[in-house]
């Protein structure tokens, strides 16, 4: 792994350490992604084979992506403001500060028994008593599949499927950058078990709303290029989505499409959301988009990140287009307008 300042074990002590106790409450991030609702589903069916008690946490009150409906416990995930139980035992996945774990921070707060991260985003702070973060993981839930075999359960069915979710996800369909033989060995060993590649690909990427279909084309009229299309960016408003019928959770795909695209090197996708103006960023070669959000108070991995930026939807253009051109610049690109 790559040793990072927060992780101060390892898995089988994060594994010894969960066996011995009994109710658990686990919670990933706000807007959760393939990656997170598999880690926490997937860690969740493997502690209910132990026997253990077990409650998955949704960080913000909010419909999860209609697209991952099928991952085996979604119906079960509590609103975080909503959960009354007792909280004993906490494990945060896939999310690395207490900020992006929304309303669930109290429940943390109150775990009077352990605290564990586990997540292969690097930052440089700690928010739990035991902290494994691997960013060399192509996913969080591989992490999760290496955990539960440590705990000693049978991996197979819903541990393999919300793993294999995760995985596929966060690796864009074995497309991106973090996909290395670390993450198709694991693969395989999922799909071993029970995964079945076919279905969670028909489920999640050949499944996509009309609204959504209907939004991208919106985004794809809109795109705009700069250091000579070394980086596309495109943007949606709150009228775009009343005019499409279309979801928060609709506009999630959209980005690939900017990305696919012939010499984009990467894509940038806005949307209002709110007061403010969430971003998304993809590379496709080796430009460090985590940097990229950071300046903007966001973060994410080299090759995906995110933010946001408390402005109008014109300011942020504005603001990320001379940013994106700057950095091409620094590195010796000839940018203009």
């Amino acid at each position: 792994m790559a040793v990072t300042p927060q992780t101060n074990t390892d898995l089988a002590s994060i594994a010894e350490a969960l066996q011995a106790h009994d109710d658990f409450i686990i919670c990933g991030h706000v807007s959760p992604d393939g990656d997170c609702l598999g880690s926490q589903l997937g860690l969740a069916a493997a502690l209910k084979a132990l026997g253990k008690r077990v409650t998955c946490l949704l960080a913000k009150d909010e419909p999860i992506d209609e697209r991952l409906v099928f991952l085996p416990g979604a119906a079960d995930l509590v609103p975080a403001a909503s959960f009354d139980g007792v909280a004993r035992t906490f494990v945060a996945v896939d999310v690395p500060t207490s900020e992006r774990i929304g309303e669930a921070a109290a429940a943390l707060r109150d775990a009077c028994e352990l605290s564990v991260t586990v997540d292969h985003h690097a930052v440089d702070t700690a928010m739990t008593d035991l902290v494994y973060v691997d960013p060399a993981a192509a996913s969080t839930t591989m992490l999760v599949w290496e955990l539960a075999g440590l705990l000693g359960v049978d991996r197979a069915g819903d541990v393999a499927l919300s793993c294999y979710t995760g995985l596929v996800t966060d690796t864009g369909r074995f497309q991106y950058q973090n996909t290395d033989a670390a993450a198709m060995r694991a693969a395989s060993e999922m799909v071993e078990a029970g995964a079945d590649p076919a279905t969670v690909s028909r489920d999640i990427f050949q499944n996509r709303s009309l609204p959504s279909v209907r939004l991208e084309g919106i985004a794809v009229e809109r795109m705009a290029f700069g250091c000579e299309g070394a980086f596309a960016m495109s943007w949606l408003t709150r009228e775009d989505f009343e005019a499409t019928g279309a979801v928060k959770a609709d506009a999630e795909p959209i980005i690939d499409a900017l990305r696919s695209v012939s010499g984009v090197r990467v894509a940038c996708m806005l949307r209002e959301q709110g007061d403010a103006v969430r971003g998304s960023l993809r590379a496709k070669d080796a430009t460090d988009v985590a940097a990229i959000a950071r300046s903007f108070g966001g973060g994410g991995h080299v090759a995906a990140a995110g933010f946001t930026l408390h402005c109008s939807i014109d300011e942020a253009r504005d603001l990320v287009h001379r940013t994106l051109a700057a950095t091409f610049a620094a590195s010796g690109e000839a940018c203009g307008a």
